[in-house]
């Protein structure tokens, strides 16, 4: 990394971000967009560890709903990657928080939207390829009539790849395909060694011969793929449509019967316009002091079904399926959670945080008594009917 003063003051754009070259922090206005954040950054041969797939959103979007993408196996979440908040409170104070001070508001408020800026910690781009293993891994579900029939929306494969997939499909006639994508980190310097690395990590795996494909991309085009991605789509006009997403957290003991109820039987005659992406967690990288659910496992699997409705009855259609698995999911006692949730009762929100729940509601009372911060979710109820009242149904 370059000799750089300890500080460095970014203006104009990005005027609320500021970088520590010695500390390794980046000190970010809630309202700046990742990609942004990935460009000042690298300024300074750094960049934050754990990265969302689509960068052009604010850093207050993905903290406020924790913040995924395939580093979180190593480094966690985004916000187990946040060292300070400046939190604005529902009773109007602004408040700096950390794990050491303030604490528990600073836990609280990772996973909702009410800080206006955060220190994200670092790593050094020169040492994010030391490892041995992939610095990146996600897992990407084609169910078949996605390959032979449906719209084709991976930007990775060619379309002789999309073709010896479908050829794959309709040969061993599975209701789905699975693959993994890893990325592995290097330098100039480090290229041919990890290629070497990379070599040899693919024969400890065991995937079908002849079906392992590789690019090589900058750090930015690799990070920034679904920005690109996102252009195509607005062209073609299906960016600006319904996206009835469902992502859950699935325990690694039930992720056969997962796949077993979900790809192989609700799923599998569909042909939906969008992906099917899953990515590893390892529970020890996340905070149990957040107020996020996860699985009661030390592993579980990020499972997100993005798909798009593009064509009349779609939306409709997506919307059933969605609540057919969660449904298969209940059950059968999978034992998930939703990521990014949505539940239409407040006993489902009480399920949903399960232990947590006495310690959030206590943190809502505490912080935002009259219930002004992020009504639209619906958990507690609007200024004036009561947190006062719930308080001693919480307790019992």
């Amino acid at each position: 990394m370059r000799s750089l003063n300890d500080h460095h003051r970014v203006v104009g754009r990005c005027c609320r971000m500021n970088v520590s070259t010695h500390e390794l922090w980046v000190d970010v206005g809630g309202e700046q967009l990742w990609i942004d954040v990935l460009h000042t950054t690298l300024e300074h041969g750094l960049a934050p560890r754990v990265w969302t797939d689509y960068l052009h959103i604010t850093v207050g979007g993905t903290l406020s709903n924790g913040g995924i993408g395939g580093q979180a196996f190593r480094h966690g979440p985004q916000i187990s990657n946040v060292h300070e908040l400046d939190v604005v409170t529902g009773t109007g104070e602004m408040i700096s928080c950390s794990p050491d001070r303030n604490s528990d508001l600073f836990f609280a408020a990772l996973d909702v939207q009410s800080f206006t800026s955060d220190q994200e910690l670092l790593i050094s781009k020169r040492s994010a390829g030391g490892s041995d293993g992939f610095d990146y891994i996600e897992g990407q579900v084609q169910l078949n009539r996605t390959l032979t029939e449906g719209r084709r929306s991976s930007s990775f494969f060619s379309p002789s790849e999309l073709d010896q997939l479908a050829n794959l499909a309709i040969g061993t006639g599975s209701a789905a395909i699975y693959y993994i994508e890893g990325a592995m980190y290097y330098h100039d310097d480090t290229a041919s060694s990890t290629s070497v690395k990379l070599e040899t990590l693919l024969e400890e795996l065991s995937f079908v011969p002849g079906h392992a494909f590789v690019r090589d991309v900058s750090y930015v085009d690799f990070l920034d793929r679904v920005g690109r991605d996102e252009q195509k789509l607005r062209s073609a006009g299906v960016w600006d449509v319904p996206h009835p997403w469902l992502n859950l957290f699935v325990p690694r003991s039930r992720i056969v019967d997962f796949d077993a109820g979900v790809f192989k039987s609700i799923l599998k005659d569909t042909k939906p316009v969008g992906l099917v992406l899953m990515y590893p967690m390892n529970k020890d990288r996340w905070d149990d002091r957040m107020t996020t659910a996860t699985p009661d496992e030390d592993m579980f699997y990020a499972v997100g079904l993005l798909r798009s409705a593009v064509a009349a009855g779609d939306l409709e259609q997506l919307e059933r399926e969605n609540a057919a698995v969660l449904e298969f999911c209940h059950r059968e006692g999978i034992g998930c959670k939703q990521y990014l949730p949505s539940h239409a009762s407040r006993d489902g929100w009480r399920r949903h945080f399960g232990e947590k729940w006495s310690r959030f509601a206590a943190l809502k009372r505490k912080y935002d008594p009259r219930a002004i911060l992020s009504p639209g979710q619906g958990i507690f109820s609007a200024a004036g009917d009561g947190l006062a009242d719930q308080a001693a149904s919480d307790s019992l």
